[in-house]
């Protein structure tokens, strides 16, 4: 089943040089391999993500997400990258600062050099997860 398994983004690039170089500078993704089905990154946690080259798309949706323990630093450090946030005042959706607010949540976009909407998104601990994660810090270790 695929309920332990890992997930891992693959995005569509028209230029993988140039996208390349958007994850590896802008991003500061780390790079692991060159693979035939295309450009394979170590991203937090484990994860990865595969660039692979193809005609370019045309996707309106979030293609991937990144999840950020303080989003403000995150947008500040990637605008001076020259990554500029998307804006977006619909209903039921409206971003002040490139940032829009459901809940305690955040959430950011922004596109990458092919267009792919990228998003960083700051998720509140639940009191289901600060509980999981006070009993693990009170546990006593494994022998």
């Amino acid at each position: 089943m695929m309920t332990n398994a890992m997930i891992m983004p693959t995005l569509p690039v028209a230029d993988m040089a140039r996208a390349r170089k958007f994850y590896e500078e802008k991003l500061g993704l780390r790079f692991r391999e060159e693979r035939e089905a295309g450009a394979l990154y170590d991203a937090g946690g484990g994860t990865m993500l595969l660039l692979y080259q193809r005609a370019p798309t045309k996707a309106d949706n979030t293609a991937a997400a990144f999840l950020v323990d303080d989003i403000k630093t995150e947008i500040a450090e990637l605008k001076q990258k020259g990554i500029t946030f998307e804006e977006y005042d619909m209903p039921g959706l409206k971003t002040e600062g490139g940032i829009a607010t459901t809940g305690q949540d955040k959430i950011a976009w922004f596109k990458d050099t092919e267009g792919n909407i990228l998003a960083m998104s700051q998720i509140a601990a639940r009191p289901e997860q600060e509980r999981r994660e006070a009993e693990a810090r009170a546990a006593p270790p494994a022998r």
